[in-house]
C-alpha cells in the first residue's frame, strides 16, 4: 500500500511526536509498504536546525516544507508558524500521487483537517492519530477563550476531521472519553498507548556516568525533568521543591528538553541563585538512554485541567529502564496505572521537596531486573493493525 503521514515533526527531530511518527513509518516499510512523509523543513524546538527538502531514509520518503520562523515567544508568533506550514503542506499535497491510507497526527493543531481532506479526495482509508487534543489544549490552557470565534471556528475543524476519520486513535482511556463526547462513535475509536523506544532506550550505565561528568552531576542524587516543558506540564511545584532544596548541595534538579516552558525554567533558578538545577536541551534519541539512565528519580507532571487532553508519553521510556519515578498532578488521570514513587498535587512544593529529601537520604528502589518486562513495543503492532498494515 502508499501510505501518506502528515506531522510536522519527523526524524531527525527530536520531538516525541517526530520519534514515534518514525516508528511507525520504518515498520511500515518493514512490511513492505511504501511510505510518503511530509514534515516542515525546521527543527520543532529549534527552528534554527533546517533540513534537506527531500530524503529518503530507511526506505521512507520524507518530503519536507517550509515554515516561517517567528518562534514561541507569543501566541500569534506561534499561531503564524502553524498556519504557514498548514499552507505548505497543503501546496505540496496538491501534487502528490494518489494513496491508499493517510495517517495525520496533531502537529501543527488540526493538521488532521488536511489529512481529511486528501483522504476523501483520493477515497483513502483516513486515520487520525491524536496526540494531543486541541482546541481542548489551547482552552485549558488558557491561550483561548471558550465560546470564542476562534474556539468554535477551531472545534469545527476538529469535528471535521473526526467525522471524515476512518479510525481515531486515542492515547488513554480518559481521552477516549473526550473524543466519545464529541460525537466519535464507539466502532471508529481505538485506544491505543504510545511506547518505550526499546532499541534506543536501554540501562546505560557508562553513558549515564559520562552525562553527569559533563554537566557536573557526579556525587550527586539527581532528580531528572525530560522532554518537552510546556503549560500543559506546569513546572511550579518541582522549582519550588528545588528552591526549598537547594542548601542541599547533593541534590541536584535537572531539566532536559525544550518547549515554551524551558525559557522560564532557565530564568528561575537565575532570579533564585539556584546551583542546584541544570537546565540541558534537548538530548538526540542515540543519547537519551544515557541521559534517562543519569536520573535517580524521574519527574513526570500534568496539569489539572489537561487529563484527557495530552498524554504524558515520557513514563513509558523512564517505567523501560526501571528508574522510580514521582509523579505531580491530578489524583485522576492515566499516571495511577504506573505505580510512581511518590504522587503529589500541584502546589505542594514541601512535600515533594519532603520526598525528595528523605529519598536522598535513605535511597529508593528501582527495578533493573524487570526492565526487559516492560516492553512496550505491542501499541505499536496494534497500530498498524489498525492502520491495516
Amino acid at each position: 500500500m502508499d501510505i501518506l503521514l502528515l506531522n510536522q515533526a519527523f526524524y531527525p527531530d527530536v520531538a516525541a511526536t517526530a520519534q514515534y511518527a518514525s516508528d511507525l513509518a520504518v515498520k511500515l516499510v518493514e512490511r513492505g509498504h511504501r511510505v510518503t512523509v511530509i514534515a516542515s523543513r525546521r527543527g520543532y524546538a529549534d527552528p534554527g536546525l533546517t533540513y534537506p527538502w527531500s530524503e529518503r531514509w530507511r526506505g521512507i520518503q520524507i518530503l519536507r516544507c517550509p515554515t516561517s520562523v517567528f518562534g514561541k515567544a507569543a501566541r500569534w508568533r506561534r499561531a503564524l508558524d502553524f498556519a504557514s506550514f498548514f499552507a505548505a503542506c497543503a501546496l505540496r499535497l496538491a501534487v502528490l500521487p494518489r494513496f491508499d491510507r493517510v495517517v495525520a497526527l496533531t502537529s501543527p493543531p488540526l493538521i488532521a483537517v488536511l489529512g481529511a481532506v486528501v483522504a476523501r479526495m483520493n477515497g483513502a482509508r483516513f486515520i487520525h492519530w491524536v496526540m494531543d487534543l486541541n482546541p481542548d489544549e489551547a482552552i485549558a490552557a488558557g491561550w483561548l477563550r471558550p465560546g470564542s470565534r476562534a474556539a468554535r471556528i477551531l472545534n469545527a475543524a476538529l469535528q471535521f476531521s473526526l467525522r471524515g476519520s476512518d479510525q481515531v486513535v486515542a492515547l488513554d482511556r480518559f481521552m477516549a472519553e473526550r473524543l466519545t463526547q464529541k460525537g466519535v462513535p464507539a466502532g471508529k475509536l481505538s485506544v491505543i498507548p504510545t511506547w518505550s523506544h526499546d532499541e534506543a532506550v536501554v540501562h546505560n550505565p557508562q553513558g549515564a556516568a559520562e552525562f553527569r561528568k559533563n554537566h557536573g552531576l557526579e556525587g550527586k542524587f539527581v532528580v531528572m525533568y525530560s522532554g518537552n516543558h510546556s503549560p500543559c506540564h506546569p513546572l511550579d511545584t518541582l522549582l519550588d521543591a528545588a528552591r526549598r532544596l537547594r542548601k542541599i548541595p547533593r541534590i541536584a534538579f535537572c531539566f532536559v528538553g525544550g518547549g515554551s516552558e524551558f525559557a522560564r525554567v532557565v530564568q528561575f533558578a537565575k532570579t533564585h541563585d539556584l546551583e542546584n538545577i541544570r537546565c540541558i536541551p534537548y538530548q538526540p534519541l542515540s543519547g537519551v538512554a544515557a541521559s534517562l539512565s543519569a536520573a535517580d528519580l524521574h519527574e513526570v507532571v500534568m496539569g489539572d485541567a489537561f487529563v484527557g487532553i495530552v498524554h504524558p508519553s515520557k513514563v513509558y521510556n523512564i517505567r523501560r529502564l526501571g528508574i522510580p519515578f514521582l509523579y505531580v498532578g491530578p489524583a485522576r488521570g492515566p499516571i495511577a496505572d504506573f505505580n510512581p514513587a511518590g504522587s503529589f498535587r500541584h502546589g505542594d512544593g514541601s512535600g515533594v521537596a519532603g520526598f525528595i529529601e528523605i529519598a536522598a537520604k535513605e535511597g529508593l528502589s528501582n527495578s533493573p531486573d524487570g526492565r526487559s518486562q516492560f516492553i512496550r513495543q505491542e501499541p505499536l503492532e496494534h497500530l498498524i493493525s489498525t492502520i491495516g498494515g
